[in-house]
């Protein structure tokens, strides 16, 4: 079998230049990491939305480092050749930069990551620019950014006023200038889209902000019809999952409760001659029948 050339952020800083779009999805277990890389995927992000499709928590902040680190972990193992993306989950870098650089340090050289993507604005310029320092690869996640969820209001496109948007193109071109290796926009107008992707080198992916970015990140329950989350209004599903799994989960129950499963041909049996020393054993060992009434073993033939 034909190796698989690894992904960097020089693959993905070509793949802008000849203006191929990136592929990406969220992903948080060995199984479907080693499927999306045989799919070709070009980059896997472990993001922290786990805590809402998979914890059924109602936002993304009770996830913690240590947990987003193991899921990064089994991620990579699924998936060594994939562009690998840690999303930092909520108070991992907000607190102090030290924190920051320590907490994105298990990212990379615990679970291998590629980089790590943090939500900023212009506030955590610093932070960024330490980040780089310390050699953190950074994609920094402006627009709607869910672990803000409680000072924002809601789960809404940002940007779609000209001040806003404005504000939105300057932090771009702020974390560009702090050292970031990559940008992500979530829910921003297409034409601010077009704009940052336009004005940078940087790779700029979007989720639910058009089709000018360099690449597009779908949450996989979303895009697979799977339940979960807080999925767009404008998710494209490529299958319906929940009416598969529950008409499976549906003809498992009716089997099991009708005995049509397991049958001989899903069971593991003896050999002859096992069974039959087996039955041999037992009744030389078995009590009298009137001091085991009631208790006695029966054979099948």
């Amino acid at each position: 079998m034909a190796s698989i050339t690894k992904t960097t952020i020089g693959t993905l800083r070509t793949y802008k230049r000849e203006r191929r779009k990136i592929s990406m999805l969220t992903c948080y277990d060995f199984s479907t990491a080693r499927l999306m890389e045989e799919a070709g995927i070009d980059s896997l992000l472990v993001g922290d939305t786990y805590a809402e499709v998979c914890l059924g928590h109602s936002t993304t902040l009770p996830m913690t480092i240590e947990h987003m680190v193991t899921l990064a972990e089994a991620v990579r193992r699924g998936s060594p050749s994939c562009f690998l993306v840690g999303d930092m989950p909520y108070l991992s870098f907000q607190v102090c930069i030290e924190d920051a650089i320590r907490n994105a340090g298990l990212f990379m050289a615990k679970a291998g990551c590629d980089c790590v993507k943090v939500e900023v604005d212009r506030r955590l310029v610093k932070t960024v620019e330490a980040m780089a320092a310390a050699t953190i690869p950074v994609m920094a996640h402006l627009g709607l950014k869910p672990q803000s969820i409680q000072t924002i209001g809601a789960y809404k496109v940002q940007g779609k006023r000209a001040a806003d948007a404005l504000s939105i193109i300057e932090d771009a071109k702020m974390m560009e200038e702090a050292g970031a290796i990559a940008l992500l926009l979530e829910a921003v107008p297409t034409e601010v889209a077009a704009i940052i992707s336009e004005s940078t080198e940087l790779p700029v992916i979007g989720i639910v902000s058009g089709p000018h970015c360099d690449g597009q990140v779908v949450v996989l329950h979303d895009m697979l019809g799977y339940g979960g989350g807080h999925p767009p209004r404008s998710v494209k599903q490529y299958a319906k999952l929940h009416d598969v799994l529950v008409g499976a989960f549906r003809a498992f129950a009716k089997d099991v409760g009708q005995g049509a499963f397991p049958t001989d041909q899903h069971s593991v049996s003896m050999e002859p001659a096992q069974y039959e020393e087996l039955r041999r054993v037992l009744a030389m060992n078995m009590p009298s029948a009137g001091a085991t009434r009631g208790s006695g073993l029966s054979f099948p033939a």
